[in-house]
């Protein structure tokens, strides 16, 4: 097997049909167009939105409200991540969290879920927790405090 031997496999390439070249061919006169009008030209069938030259839908209902490009919700940290990276007795605020990298910044919320397992005792302060979060703590001997986050820092 040489390179100037390789050939795509039986059938696999289609010629492209050249279309409008007489009445003979099946797709001539027209080319599969249709009549004429707007859709038969080159530059021809317009976008879904568009009505005729009407101000289409999404221009002419009224806009409302804003919405961030950058929206800003909790950042979620999970006690498993907690449970690897802490000793007991420790107490864990945003600041404990960022440092050890499980968030990416301190001076926004912290919401606590309950994914993996806690068996330590920690006093954890955030600015939310789940219900079964906090069962979780409370069960391993810990406590959720839940701290009001002041704007622009935490705790």
């Amino acid at each position: 097997m040489k390179l100037n031997e390789l050939r795509p496999k039986k059938g696999s390439r289609k010629k492209r049909f050249k279309v409008g070249r007489g009445p003979g061919s099946g797709l001539g006169k027209t080319a599969g167009r249709g009549g004429k009008g707007q859709t038969a030209r080159k530059s021809g069938p317009v976008g879904a939105a568009f009505e005729g030259g009407q101000m289409p839908l999404q221009r002419r209902v009224p806009k409302v409200g804003f919405n961030s490009h950058f929206p800003e919700g909790p950042q979620v940290v999970n006690l498993g991540d907690i449970e690897k990276r802490f000793d007991a007795k420790a107490t864990i605020s945003a600041v404990e969290l960022e440092a050890k990298g499980l968030i990416r910044t301190a001076s926004r919320p912290v919401k606590v879920l309950n994914k993996g397992t806690l068996t330590k005792a920690l006093t954890i302060k955030a600015a939310k927790f789940s219900d079964s979060a906090k069962a979780a703590i409370e069960a391993a001997g810990g406590k959720a405090e839940v701290i009001v986050a002041k704007r622009g820092k935490a705790e």
